[in-house]
């Protein structure tokens, strides 16, 4: 009888010390909370992140780009067809100014030299005397002046007065044509010839285009070069 009470004291015992050690191990595999910043670290870290910040570049995304400056090709080829009204792609913005040309006929010879310090900074577009010369472009007469240089001349503007075409050695203007009047691509305004400085032996249209400065002077701008910028006449 006695042993079967040790024997039972025992077990029980057994089973106390199991239950204890288990205990203590599932104590052990709790995860240690992390430390609360107190808040003195918590205000540290804020400035710091506010310096960096002033410091930071600025997000140059953020910054719209400025628009691209439009070249004299695009000022001249004029605004994009609406989609109602599509513009034929063969027909160029400004056309041979001289009938019965092809712009395959023509030379560049804007920087040609003529003397020991000035460049030509036109094209001289060879054809026989009484040729029709055709407006390039829509625009206003300017100026209709006889010089020593471009003899019987013409300076057109184009609607936005922001380029001049220049037309010189006419032999003659067109019936009509007077300073102020409007004129449309194509039309006669004058023909061929060699006045002013022009070898009589060799008649030719000299044609330049300038851009104009903001006081819109018709004898004074920026020469560009119309070679790039011509294009056969269209067949309507």
């Amino acid at each position: 009888m006695r042993a079967l009470i040790l024997l039972a004291t025992a077990a029980v015992l057994l089973v106390a010390a199991n239950v204890a050690l288990w205990l203590w191990r599932g104590e052990r595999a709790v995860a240690v909370p992390e430390p609360v910043p107190s808040p003195a670290a918590v205000a540290q870290d804020e400035n710091v992140a506010r310096d960096l910040q002033a410091i930071a570049p600025p997000d140059v995304r953020a910054a719209p780009l400025p628009p691209p400056v439009p070249t004299d090709a695009a000022i001249l080829s004029g605004p994009p067809a609406s989609p109602a009204a599509p513009s034929d792609p063969s027909s160029p913005r400004l056309i041979v100014p001289v009938a019965g040309i092809a712009y395959a006929q023509l030379s560049d010879t804007f920087g040609d030299a003529r003397g020991d310090e000035r460049r030509h900074e036109a094209l001289d577009i060879m054809a026989a005397a009484g040729t029709p010369v055709l407006a390039v472009a829509d625009g206003t007469i300017e100026k209709l002046f006889d010089s020593e240089r471009g003899g019987l001349t013409i300076y057109q503007f184009e609607p936005g007065g922001r380029y001049a075409y220049y037309y010189a050695h006419l032999q003659d203007y067109a019936p009509g044509l007077a300073e102020g009047a409007t004129v449309r691509q194509g039309q006669v305004i004058g023909h061929v010839g060699s006045t002013g400085n022009a070898d009589p032996a060799a008649p030719h249209l000299h044609f330049a285009i300038f851009r104009l400065g903001p006081e819109r002077r018709w004898w004074e701008g920026e020469p560009v070069n119309p070679y790039p910028l011509l294009g056969d006449t269209p067949v309507r």
